[in-house]
């Protein structure tokens, strides 16, 4: 197995700062070493402006990642931030990947992340690797049924 390191961002809610950490392993468990950065506990922010957070803390973080991951926990729907860190990912062109939490039940996705992202998929490491790297394009549910291929909106506001 060949190693590959992906720089990405992996859009999230706070509180769901361990399963950053997990997935990390799980990739490097396939054989890829994931370089994340998104803003988590351990790097924190304490602007106040939402602008300023937006354009000068997270945009330059999103640009350099070749990948956007949202981490898609039960909570994660109802996060502003990361509706606006995937619909900017979409406007610079990223490739956008849902990643569903370990175990996840009765989870819905982020409004942007079903408009836009390119693979949603389940607690697997290979299944994960393909989906950042392009290999596939597949939608699977919380419960890792399959989707099928979504089609994807790629449109500019």
């Amino acid at each position: 197995m060949r190693e590959q390191i992906r720089n990405v961002f992996i859009s999230h809610i706070h509180e769901d700062d361990e399963g950053i950490d997990q997935i990390k392993s799980l990739a490097d468990q396939h054989g890829m070493t994931v370089r994340n950065s998104a803003v988590t506990s351990e790097s924190p922010n304490s602007a106040q402006d939402e602008n300023y957070i937006k354009y000068q803390i997270l945009a330059p973080r999103i640009k350099w990642a070749s990948v956007l991951v949202v981490y898609v926990s039960p909570d994660t729907k109802h996060s502003q931030w990361v509706d606006w860190e995937t619909e900017y990912a979409q406007k610079l062109g990223k490739r956008i990947v849902g990643i569903w939490e370990h175990g996840a039940r009765d989870c819905e996705l982020p409004k942007a992340l079903e408009d836009y992202a390119d693979a949603v998929v389940g607690w697997n490491g290979e299944s994960i690797i393909d989906a950042i790297n392009g290999e596939s394009n597949a939608w699977y549910t919380p419960d890792g049924s399959r989707r099928g291929y979504h089609i994807i909106k790629r449109h500019s506001c």
